[in-house]
């Protein structure tokens, strides 16, 4: 026996239901949220440890590192905030706020995975030529290199988890709502709707105005007598 498909709207039920942390965790996007965020750590961190020496930057004194931390730190502030919002998202009675926060969360995994794409090009560009055109910004026995490295590398890293959250948001607002949200949101009308008015009596409850016809005649009606002149 199969369940009856739950009214869907961008991705989610109606409102009202129970809050399952498990199964929270375990969806794709959310799990990829997670994995940004943590490589928004990785990358801001990384260069605040050991991208710099003696106030330079070691990506060729550019400004590749603050470039990294900028993106990194408000890309650490977006996750929070869109972890917030996917665990709210369920209980959002209103299809048109849903709209909204797939909206808004396509328009900034887009934008991100595209800075992180340039902030990518950028510091691996200046990390590359610090060594010839700067060598006073690289640190003495190689200090901050591993950092370095590791913020390019998991900028790149950055670039497919936002890429792929873009991805997932712009599946849910193709979505959009389905047929089953709209009747499920207008309410289970009645079936009857032949007549706002209840039926008399004996009558028939498809049609209110009828009774059924017998073919007999009734005995209290009296026969009909011509009029006399």
């Amino acid at each position: 026996m199969s369940l009856p498909s739950q009214p869907q709207a961008y991705g989610a039920g109606m409102a009202g239901g129970s809050f399952d942390p498990v199964e929270f965790i375990k969806r794709p996007q959310v799990i990829l949220r997670i994995v940004s965020w943590v490589f928004s750590i990785i990358v801001f961190g990384c260069i605040s440890a050991g991208g710099y020496y003696d106030h330079m930057c070691q990506m060729n004194d550019s400004g590749a590192c603050g470039f990294g931390v900028g993106i990194g730190v408000l890309a650490f502030l977006f996750c929070i905030g869109f972890l917030v919002i996917d665990a709210l998202f369920d209980n959002m009675s209103s299809v048109q706020h849903r709209k909204y926060a797939v909206l808004a969360d396509l328009g900034v995994s887009g934008l991100w995975a595209f800075f992180w794409f340039v902030g990518f090009c950028f510091m691996a560009d200046m990390w590359r030529r610090s060594a010839n055109e700067n060598p006073a910004a690289l640190a003495p026995n190689g200090h901050g290199k591993d950092n370095v490295q590791a913020a390019i590398a998991f900028s790149f890293f950055s670039i497919i988890s936002w890429a792929a959250l873009a991805f997932f948001a712009f599946r849910r607002y193709r979505q959009g709502t389905s047929d089953t949200l709209t009747t499920g949101y207008a309410g289970d009308q009645p079936q009857n709707q032949s007549s706002p008015y209840s039926s008399f009596p004996g009558s028939d409850a498809s049609d209110p105005y009828q009774q059924p016809f017998s073919g007999q005649k009734s005995s209290d009606i009296p026969d009909y007598q011509p009029p006399t002149y």
